[in-house]
C-alpha cells in the first residue's frame, strides 16, 4: 500500500492505494505517506493510482466533481457493512438520507444504529460518502472525521448543487 497526504478544505487528507484502487481515506496523516505535492509530474506507475485519487479529491473540494471514479479496494467489513457502504455510494451528490433509510434499504429496518457502526468503520470516507447520512429529522449525528467536517462536506455539496441547479 502506498499513501499520500493532501491538504484539503477540511484538514490534511491521507489517502492509500494498493494495485487495485483506493483502500483507504483517513483524517490527518499517515505516517510515511508521501506530500501530494511529490505526486506532480510523477512518471512512475506506482503513483498513478494516488495521483488519480489526489486529482478526484482537489476537483471535488474545487466543486467541479460530484461523482468519483477512481478505483475502489474495499478488503475487510461484514457482509452488512459492504452493503450499507455500497448503499451509501447511491445517494446522490448534495443529497442526504438518514441511517434508518439506509437500514430499509439494505434490507434490515431495524438496523440504523448497527448502519451508524458501519458508517464509523468505512475505510473510504468522502469517497464513499459517510458524511451524506444523518440522523432522524435531519440532525447532524457522527461522523469519524468529527462533525464540523461533516458540516463542510454536506455545505460544499448543497453549495455546489444548488448552483448548479440555478446556473
Amino acid at each position: 500500500m502506498r499513501w499520500t497526504v493532501l491538504d484539503s478544505p477540511i484538514g490534511e487528507l491521507s489517502v492509500g492505494v494498493d494495485d487495485v484502487g483506493v483502500c483507504g481515506v483517513h483524517f490527518g496523516p499517515v505516517e510515511g505517506a508521501l506530500p501530494a505535492t511529490a505526486l506532480t509530474g510523477a512518471v512512475d506507475p506506482d503513483a498513478a493510482g494516488l495521483t488519480t485519487a489526489v486529482t478526484e479529491l482537489r476537483a471535488y473540494f474545487a466543486g467541479e466533481l460530484t461523482e468519483f471514479a477512481v478505483p475502489l479496494s474495499v478488503r475487510r467489513g461484514s457482509e452488512f457493512e459492504r452493503a450499507v457502504w455500497t448503499e451509501m455510494s447511491k445517494i446522490p451528490y448534495g443529497e442526504t438520507r438518514t441511517y434508518g433509510e439506509v437500514a430499509a434499504a439494505v434490507g434490515d429496518p431495524g438496523a440504523a444504529r448497527a448502519v451508524g457502526v458501519a458508517c464509523n468503520r468505512n475505510p473510504i470516507p468522502v469517497i464513499v460518502p459517510c458524511h451524506r447520512i444523518v440522523g432522524a429529522g435531519g440532525k447532524l449525528v457522527g461522523f469519524g472525521g468529527g462533525l464540523p467536517r461533516k458540516r463542510q462536506l454536506l455545505e460544499l455539496e448543497a453549495r455546489i448543487a444548488f448552483e448548479r441547479a440555478w446556473a
